[in-house]
C-alpha cells in the first residue's frame, strides 16, 4: 500500500491564483470523497500524539472543523471551534492579529476552555502560522495550554513552524512542501 504522504500527494489539488494572483491553493477537498482516506487521516494525527495529554481539539475555522471533530472523536475530547470574529453566538474571547494584507479577528466562547487544560489546535494547512498562532493565544487568553499543532498539509517554505514553535515545540504535518 502507498504511505499516506503519496496518497494526499495524489489526491490535494493545486488551483493556480486561488484567492488571489500569485498565490498556489492547496485544495484539500478531494480528501473529502475517500472515506478510507478521512479515516488514515484521523488515525495518523490521533497516532501522532499518542503519548502527549489532549484536553481538547481546537479547530480552526472553516477547514480545521473536518478533521477536527473527528480527531476529538478519536482522542475522545470536546471539540471547540475557533470562528471568524461574529460567527460565534454565545460570549466570546477575541484575538486580532496581522496578516500580509491586513488583519483578522479570531474567537472562541468565553466558557469552552479549562484554566490549566491542554488543548491540540488543528487546522488543514500551516503556511505562515499566524492563524493557529492567533487560535494559541486563544487558548492561553484562557489559562489553557497548547500541547501541540496538527496540519494535514504544511508549506514549509512560508517557515510558519517558526512562529507556532514558541507555544509548542510539537508541531505535525502529513505531507509537506517545500
Amino acid at each position: 500500500m502507498k504511505s499516506l504522504d503519496i496518497r494526499l500527494r495524489e489526491v490535494i489539488r493545486d488551483i493556480a491564483d486561488f484567492p488571489k494572483p500569485g498565490i498556489l491553493f492547496k485544495d484539500i477537498t478531494p480528501i473529502l470523497i475517500d472515506s478510507i482516506l478521512c479515516k488514515d487521516i484521523t488515525d495518523a494525527l490521533h497516532d501522532s500524539f499518542q503519548g502527549t495529554r489532549v484536553d481538547g481539539i481546537v479547530g480552526v475555522e472553516s477547514r480545521g472543523f473536518l478533521f477536527g471533530l473527528m480527531l476529538a472523536q478519536k482522542f475522545n475530547v470536546p471539540f471547540i471551534p475557533i470562528r471568524k470574529k461574529g460567527k460565534l453566538p454565545y460570549k466570546t474571547v477575541s484575538y486580532e492579529y496581522t496578516l500580509e494584507y491586513g488583519t483578522e479577528t479570531m474567537e472562541m466562547h468565553s466558557d469552552a476552555i479549562s484554566s490549566g487544560s491542554n488543548f491540540l489546535v488543528h487546522d488543514d494547512l500551516l503556511a505562515t502560522g499566524g492563524t493557529a498562532a492567533a487560535a494559541a493565544e486563544l487558548i492561553r487568553l484562557q489559562n489553557g495550554n497548547v500541547a501541540g499543532f496538527a496540519f494535514l498539509v504544511g508549506l514549509d517554505f512560508l517557515e510558519g513552524r517558526n512562529k507556532l514553535s514558541q507555544y509548542s515545540k510539537d508541531i505535525k504535518t502529513l505531507v509537506s512542501y517545500s
